[in-house]
This record gives C-alpha cells, sequence and structure tokens, in this order.
C-alpha cells in the first residue's frame, strides 16, 4: 500500500538579526533542506546586522528577507517606528497563506510566535538553543510563559539540557518541549591547499595549528583558554593558535595575550565566512565554553574529523563521549584544559583515533538530512493533530 504523499505547505523561518553565527546557519541550513523537498520557503530576519543580505539572497535558491525592523546604532526612540514597521511587514508576510512558521531566537519566538497567531497561521514552532549571556530574568519568564501558552504550537529543545533548563529556569511545562538536537549540513572540501589557509592567516606550513570558533563574548570561555595556552606555550614553540570569530571581548583578549607573553602566538581572525577551511587546514579543535545549547562549530570540526577538545557542558555530552570522540574537561579550569591540549599536541595517535570515532559519531548522528526530518515529521503530526 502506497504512503500518502507528504502536504508541501509554505513554511516562513523567522530569525532575530543577520550575522554569522550558529542560529543563523542552522535557520538557512534548515530553510535549504525543505526547499529542496519540494516546500516554498522562506528566510526572514527582522534586521541585517553585517550587511549579509544581499550574499545570503545569492546563495540561496529562495526570498531571503530583511525586515529593516531594527537599527542597533540607532537611538532607543527612533527604533521603535521602525520595530513597528517590521512588525507589519511581517505580519503582511504571515497572511500569505502561510502554514508554519519557525523561530529561532529569544526575541524571534517572543515577537513572532504571537504575530504568526494573531495572522491565523496554524503551525507556529519556537526553537530553544539555550542560555542567552545577558538575558534577565524578565525574559525567561516571558519565555516560559510563551512556551505554555497557545501562541505557540510547541517548543522545540536542540539538546536534553536545554530541555532541562527550560523547565527549571523558565517554568516551561515538559509537555510543551520537545528535543529535536542539531545537525548540520556536509562540510565542502577546501578549495584552497592547506599551507595556502595558514599563510593567509600568518602560520607556517609546517606549525600545529589550534582553532576555536565562536563569538568572542564571556559564554565561549576564551580567557580560560588563553590562560591554558600560556602554560603550555613555552614548552611548545611550534602550537599557534587561531581564534575565528569576533564580539566585545576582543579588545581585553588580546590585551590579556599581550599580558601572557602569548601575543604572538594567538592570532584574531575576526568573523569568518569559509569556516570549513580553517577546520581542513587545523590540527586540533578547541571549544573551552563555560556553557553551551548545541554547538554547530563543534559539530563542523567533527565533521572535518579534527581531534576535538572541549569543556564538558549541556550540549557537548550529548554529542561525544569522553576518551572516546573527544577530551572533555571541567568548565572555567585552566590546569584541566591545558593537560588535555598538551596529550593532543604529544599523542599523534591519541589525535587520529578520537578526531575518526568523531566523525563517525557526528555522521551518524547530527546531519541535516536527520534533523530536518524531524521537524517534517513534527510539523506533519501537528497539522494532522489539528
Amino acid at each position: 500500500m502506497m504512503r500518502p504523499a507528504i502536504e508541501k505547505f509554505r513554511i516562513l523561518f523567522l530569525g532575530s538579526q543577520m550575522e554569522v553565527a550558529g542560529a543563523q546557519r542552522s535557520m538557512l541550513a534548515q530553510a535549504r533542506w525543505f526547499h529542496h523537498q519540494g516546500y516554498p520557503v522562506q528566510a526572514v530576519f527582522f534586521y541585517d546586522k553585517q550587511g549579509l543580505q544581499p550574499g545570503w539572497q545569492a546563495a540561496n535558491p529562495f526570498p531571503v528577507i530583511s525586515l529593516d525592523g531594527w537599527n542597533p546604532a540607532g537611538p532607543m526612540l527612533f527604533n521603535i517606528p521602525r520595530l513597528l514597521r517590521g512588525l507589519t511587514g511581517l505580519f503582511l508576510l504571515l497572511r500569505q497563506d502561510i502554514r508554519a512558521v519557525v523561530t529561532f531566537t529569544p526575541h524571534s519566538n517572543l515577537l513572532g510566535l504571537p504575530l504568526a497567531w494573531v495572522a491565523g497561521v496554524p503551525l507556529r514552532i519556537g526553537t530553544h538553543h539555550g542560555f542567552i549571556e545577558g538575558s534577565s530574568g524578565l525574559m525567561d519568564w516571558l519565555h516560559g510563559k510563551l512556551t505554555n501558552s497557545r501562541l505557540s504550537s510547541i517548543m522545540v529543545a536542540v539538546s536534553t539540557q536545554v530541555r532541562d533548563y527550560a523547565i527549571k529556569r523558565e517554568k516551561a511545562r515538559e509537555n510543551r518541549l520537545v528535543v529535536i538536537q542539531n545537525g548540520i549540513e556536509p562540510l565542502t572540501k577546501r578549495s584552497k591547499p592547506r599551507a595556502t589557509v595558514r599563510k593567509e592567516i600568518g602560520l607556517s606550513a609546517d606549525s600545529l595549528m589550534l582553532l576555536t570558533v565562536g563569538r568572542l563574548t564571556i559564554q565561549k570561555g576564551h580567557a580560560v583558554l588563553l590562560e591554558a595556552i600560556a602554560q603550555l606555550a613555552p614548552a611548545y614553540p611550534r602550537a599557534q593558535f587561531a581564534f575565528a570569530g569576533d564580539g566585545p571581548l576582543r579588545p581585553s583578549l588580546q590585551i590579556q595575550a599581550d599580558r601572557l607573553g602569548i601575543g604572538n602566538r594567538v592570532h584574531f581572525l575576526g568573523v569568518q565566512e569559509d569556516v570549513a577551511s580553517l577546520l581542513f587546514a587545523s590540527d586540533v579543535f578547541v571549544q573551552p565554553s563555560l556553557w553551551e545549547g548545541l554547538s554547530l562549530a563543534l559539530l563542523e570540526a567533527l565533521f572535518a574529523g579534527v581531534p576535538v577538545v572541549a569543556t564538558r557542558v549541556e550540549g557537548v555530552v550529548d554529542v561525544v563521549e569522553d576518551e572516546k570522540s573527544a577530551l572533555l574537561v571541567a568548565p572555567g579550569e585552566v590546569d584541566p584544559l591545558a593537560a588535555a591540549l598538551v596529550r593532543v599536541i604529544d599523542d599523534r595517535g591519541l589525535r587520529t583515533r578520537i578526531a575518526r570515532a568523531g566523525q563517525d559519531r557526528a555522521e551518524k548522528n547530527f546531519g541535516i538530512d536527520k534533523m530536518c526530518r524531524a521537524y517534517e515529521g513534527l510539523m506533519q503530526g501537528l497539522l494532522d493533530g489539528a
């Protein structure tokens, strides 16, 4: 007996701001997957923080829209009418026979899901990626109320730890949450030779390159990593450290690196569009985060076959196993991190073993198809039960 055809309804994916970050990459990856499955999709953001809209539109076969609903450099008073215009524009889009809206950040959850309810969108799915640095108690309270209300059909947590956080901190009800772990698209093999990539960022071809990827914020633990680097650097002159990403802590981190005498060993690369090339050119991936939801940068490192040293936090323990597919250490502690880095630097066999195991685990469990099939099944089930 043939299975009934799946209805290919219109989906609007909604994010807060256009910037090079994990939630945005995940949102666009999901939109591409659903587009390739025949769903009419569009990706909508409240504003374009980094001037990315033209490039993102050129790279994707579906509409990528900025509502121009906020100016981060402008005064709050002038942003109120801009936000209202953006919300009006979003409402008009939602009225165009949109059957499902999927939101990707706390702000897009709080703004987009109620507006979708008002617009009569039958399926309203929020996503929860974990604790947001600078988030207030009021934000947690509002987010929990939203999760528990009829304004959202369901809230997707990207890991069991994120679900538990929502239940404990936001008072979300367990039956209003479902866990779908992040997945990523296959990485495109580097187009540049390994030596060329290293030369472009100021590293010699024979250096040992340790890479970390993420916004330069307290959450990512870069200050702890710098202290660990200072411990091991004198004994390992070939080791060089690349920090891909930008953020408010960059000036203080650069000052810290100089103070520790490792300024010539740490390379601050800023925002990088082509993270895959950096991963394929690196020898070790380091993620010293103090907390995480489920890190896309970690998944990318695993898919690239790079050995991982990470902290034992939240979504990380859902992804890798200590001593098998990664080396895990306690967050915020310098000595264990330094010791783990020394182990992978000294032991090529260890690097090879955990890299292969990590890549195999990622390919089996964290591909884009598995994640999006879960979202598709969730949507179809909710619509069938409506």
